[in-house]
Formats: C-alpha cells, sequence, structure tokens
C-alpha cells in the first residue's frame, strides 16, 4: 500500500503571503493544529499553532515568520509504516507528502494512519487477544501459529516489542476466535508464559473490560 492512498483532500495549506492571524483562522475552522506552507509548489514547512501563537508579528505575512524551519515530510513512495513512526516521535496530526524533489504531493491526517492500523492489523475483525512472554531464545513464531492452527484459531496480526527492564519479548496475537481457552491451555503446556488475554476467555473481569473499550473504539 502506497502512502498517496493515505492522502486526505480536504487539508488546506498556506502560503508565504498568508499572514498568521490567517493561518491560525484557517486552522481553527479545519479543527487542525499545523498546516503546511507550499510555494511555487514545493513544501516549505509546517507552521505549527503553537510558533503562530508565540509569535510577535501575527498579523505579518509568513515569509517574515523566523520559524520556518521545521521540515518534517515523508517521500509519496514509501510504506505507511515510515508515516507512523515520523507521526509518533515527533507527535504530529498531520504528515505532509512530498516527491524526490520536494514538490507538495498532499497531506495525511492522524486519523488515516489510524484506519490504516486498523485495516492491516484485523483489528476490525471479530476475535481475541492473547499476549505472550518468551524469552528471545525461545521465540519461534512457526511453533506458536501451529499451536493455534491446532486449536483451530488462527492468526491475523502478531505484534512484537522487547521489554526493556527485562530483555524478554512480547508478543500480542490477534486471533480470528473469541474463545481462546484451548489456546492458552496449549500455550502453558508448551511452557509459554500467557501474560493477557483479552476476548470471551479472560483471566479477570478488568481484562474483559479492557478488551470491550478496544472493541468499541475500534468500532466507532
Amino acid at each position: 500500500m502506497l502512502i498517496e492512498k493515505l492522502i486526505s483532500s480536504i487539508v488546506p495549506v498556506l502560503s508565504l503571503h498568508d499572514t498568521g492571524n490567517q493561518a491560525l483562522q484557517l486552522m481553527e475552522e479545519n479543527n487542525l493544529d499545523a498546516l503546511p506552507l507550499i510555494a511555487d509548489e514545493k513544501y516549505m514547512a509546517l507552521v505549527r499553532e503553537s510558533d503562530l501563537l508565540d509569535w510577535a508579528n501575527p498579523g505579518s505575512p509568513l515569509l517574515l515568520a523566523d520559524f520556518l524551519t521545521y521540515r518534517p515530510a515523508i517521500l509519496a513512495k514509501a510504506h505507511p509504516y515510515e508515516a507512523m513512526r515520523l507521526a509518533y516521535t515527533q507527535n504530529l496530526s498531520l504528515i505532509p507528502v512530498v516527491d524526490n524533489e520536494n514538490n507538495y504531493v498532499g497531506t495525511i491526517k492522524r486519523e488515516a494512519l489510524m484506519g490504516f492500523v486498523v485495516e492491516i492489523g484485523g483489528l476490525q475483525q471479530a476475535g481475541a487477544i492473547i499476549v505472550l512472554e518468551i524469552a528471545p531464545r525461545n521465540y519461534t513464531l512457526y511453533e506458536i501459529a501451529r499451536i493455534c492452527e491446532n486449536e483451530d484459531v488462527s492468526i491475523t496480526n502478531t505484534q512484537l516489542r522487547t521489554l526493556p527492564e527485562t530483555g524478554m519479548l512480547e508478543l500480542t496475537i490477534k486471533t480470528n476466535q473469541g474463545d481462546l481457552q484451548g489456546v492458552v491451555a496449549a500455550m502453558e503446556r508448551h511452557n509459554y508464559k500467557v501474560k493477557e488475554v483479552y476476548g470471551e476467555y479472560s483471566k479477570d473481569e478488568n481484562m474483559q473490560d479492557r478488551f470491550n473499550l478496544l472493541m468499541t473504539y475500534i468500532n466507532m
């Protein structure tokens, strides 16, 4: 999936001749906290609401501003994961998209990236989630998938991260089934530590409540 498919058609842009006050008004009208600045079809900067509010001369055109040095962007041929990384690391609600010559292609809203995560992760489908904690030397996704398949459960998505405090791996598995009682038992028979379960089979009511909240949020 190319990132161009996530570009929003409703994000306005700023020009060098727009004043700071005009930029703030445009942000307010569109419920945005930043807008891209474009000149001669080139991407010049991402103008943030915070910069405009701190500017001593908001009635002046943006070409006189001294904060037009912030230029986060993603290439149009990049993968959406790159946009997700940029949005996360720099806390962006908008991600400008450019081509190899820095021509402005468009802008992706964070909501579109969230929708991409839900779609590619199969989170809109029914099913439950199991979280395992595994020593790196014992990690083999093939074996874990085989255990699930033996219980007639298919894996629709996985997320793997290293726990910095212990060095252990935490594997989050999204499945196509809501009842994971058989999978949990099978995992424990194979000496996997089942850390959390979200679905019909949960170790406590709090986990079930958290799963229900997650599913409610996804379906909003």
